[in-house]
């Protein structure tokens, strides 16, 4: 049974929005930063995500591998060419905002950068061959990032109570 790529883009991309959503709520509650994303393609190639300069990346497996995925690359098939993306991506980001529904790191892209060409973390290609990137361990995170806990409300509204 060949994978379905196209699918596969598609979950990720529906998964992307909602967390995009989640990360919005959180910016504007713990640091006043109201986001105002762009729904259109043309808008979001020719400006980016949103007009802050944020990268929202949505990284699943945190939980259980304590790293985050800090994207450099991406493609849509294994038989296509990697493009920048994640922190090389050509827009107006400056920030990059990643973890999950429990936890949210901000970085600056200029710091992820370094990190990158200081050659202390390696560049790995994921398991489906469309992304490249280095995995940042939790505990640099923590002493690197700003750190935005996320749990206990998510959990709450998940049960469909409010605040």
């Amino acid at each position: 049974m060949n994978f379905d790529y196209k699918q596969n883009y598609q979950a990720q991309l529906e998964e992307g929005q909602k967390f995009q959503d989640h990360c919005a709520y959180w910016l504007q509650k713990k640091m006043n930063i109201a986001v105002v994303n762009f729904q259109t393609q043309e808008y979001q190639y020719k400006f980016g995500e949103n007009m802050q300069g944020i990268e929202f990346k949505f990284d699943k497996v945190f939980q259980t591998t304590g790293n985050l995925w800090i994207e450099t690359a991406e493609r849509h098939r294994p038989d296509t060419p990697y493009s920048d993306s994640g922190i090389f991506r050509n827009d107006n980001s400056w920030l990059y905002c990643i973890g999950n529904y429990d936890v949210l790191y901000i970085f600056h892209n200029k710091y992820l950068i370094f990190l990158y060409n200081s050659g202390r973390y390696p560049i790995i290609e994921n398991n489906l061959k469309t992304s490249k990137g280095f995995l940042l361990p939790k505990s640099d995170a923590d002493n690197d990032g700003q750190k935005i806990d996320t749990k206990s409300v998510v959990n709450k509204t998940q049960e469909g109570k409010s605040e």
